[in-house]
């Protein structure tokens, strides 16, 4: 095993600002897929966006649930190298691929099976829109294998304080995807089909880039033995952080399903703000990775006073960003929309979506730093558990408000929970850092 980068010792703003840009650039080419798809399909009109807006809620739903591996895989990974224990961490390296490859042959299995249940839950009524939403489950749904592992490299590729390889080998398959996905939608005339295929072949580009650079710190192999310890560890330590995701991608689901009385428009502009949002969403999660790795290897060497000053460090950066996004999607909501479509009624809705859910964004920024800092000192149900409770309060209060403000009160409680979400975490880890944190340091 290679020396790995110890951030154990290292200065703390340096150490999370240097770790965590490229994390943040590396989210932001994970992102870069959805929208180069967004910006080619929302040439073939709304009908086209909602297929494929309503297809990827599903889609996301499998990567809530690898979720739980690679949070799991990464937060044992990063204590292990923490305390030196080099023989464990290559276990629960080989340990969480496995549990990888299981996840996806279940949840391909039951996309296949239940590809016509899922998009007539939309109730479409247009059969185009259905067939274009199915082509597109199918062809993306057999990518999750790429996705799935490309996520997993990237979490563990940070444990080991690398976050520059993910970067530069995202970037690889977005320039690819750019050129491939209009040769594939318009050349080859495959339309939705050709935008899934597309990004399905750079991300297998991508795992294959992957697999050759990770061996100059592990090797994946199938073990003689695998411990059922180290995968119920994994799985415990990852369960409350993914089924959080997964019950948020549920509930976004169900949130779709009221969007979709609307109109067609309503599910397009949604999904493209969605994918603007996405920006902001995933930019924060590199700084919530470089948390979780710190934290985990700070943890793991129980320096407690580096965790409780970078956390606040980590919270300043955070708020920073919050404030750039919310005056962003306030003031350009219009000229942001309009890159995607150009449907009047769609941007009109997806302009408020944006104008509503910007003003949100300082604390969803604060709730995901948080849940990276919950995870690194292996405590992830609180942030679980706060996370659970306030969105899935969203469908009761959603079903209220858009009685008064017709569609935008879903965006209200969207908006309103997110801010609840991210005073309480930010709240509660600041009493972790002062009564626990003190008392595991006096030990």
């Amino acid at each position: 095993m290679e020396k790995f980068n110890d951030m154990t010792t290292e200065p703390i703003k340096k150490t999370l600002i240097l770790l965590a840009l490229p994390i943040m650039g590396a989210s932001f080419f994970q992102l870069a897929y959805g929208i180069v798809d967004m910006l080619w399909i929302g040439k073939l009109g709304s009908r086209a966006v909602a297929a494929v807006g309503s297809a990827a809620f599903f889609i996301n739903l499998g990567f809530g649930l690898n979720t739980i591996i690679v949070t799991g895989t990464g937060v044992k990974v990063a204590h292990r190298l923490g305390s030196k224990n080099y023989k464990e961490a290559d276990e629960f390296i080989n340990t969480g691929f496995l549990m990888n490859v299981i996840l996806f042959s279940v949840y391909f299995t039951f996309l296949f099976l239940f590809r016509n249940m899922i998009v007539k839950y939309f109730n479409f009524n247009d059969a185009g829109v259905e067939n274009m939403a199915k082509q597109y489950l199918m062809i993306t749904g057999i990518g999750t294998f790429f996705k799935f592992s490309n996520f997993m490299f990237v979490s563990i590729f940070n444990s080991f304080g690398d976050s520059k390889t993910p970067f530069k080998i995202n970037c690889i398959g977005v320039i690819l995807n750019i050129f491939l996905d209009p040769l594939f939608i318009f050349v080859f005339n495959l339309g939705v089909f050709g935008a899934g295929l597309a990004t399905m072949l750079c991300e297998g580009i991508n795992s294959t880039l992957f697999y050759i650079y990770s061996k100059k710190y592990f090797t994946i192999k199938r073990q003689k033995e695998y411990s059922r310890e180290k995968i119920k560890d994994i799985f415990f330590l990852g369960f409350p952080n993914g089924i959080q995701r997964v019950l948020f991608t549920t509930i976004s689901i169900i949130l779709a399903r009221m969007v979709a009385g609307w109109g067609a428009s309503a599910i397009a502009a949604q999904k493209i703000a969605l994918q603007i949002e996405a920006v902001s969403y995933l930019t924060i999660g590199g700084l919530q990775g470089a948390v979780a790795s710190f934290v985990g290897q700070n943890f793991g060497a129980k320096r407690f006073d580096r965790i409780a000053e970078g956390h606040k460090v980590s919270m300043r950066l955070s708020a920073g960003l919050g404030i750039i996004t919310t005056l962003i999607f306030v003031i350009f909501a219009g000229p942001l929309m309009k890159i995607f479509i150009d449907d009047e009624k769609t941007l009109e809705i997806g302009m408020d979506y944006l104008r509503i859910v910007g003003l949100s964004q300082v604390f969803m920024c604060l709730e995901i730093v948080n849940s990276g800092a919950y995870s690194g000192i292996g405590k992830p149900k609180i942030a679980s558990m706060i996370g659970i409770i306030f969105t899935s309060l969203r469908i009761p209060i959603a079903f209220v408000l858009t009685k008064i403000f017709g569609i935008n009160g879903v965006w209200l409680a969207i908006s309103g929970t997110t801010v609840v979400k991210g005073t309480l975490s930010t709240y509660l880890f600041s009493k972790e850092k002062k009564y626990n944190f003190r008392r595991q340091h006096d030990k």
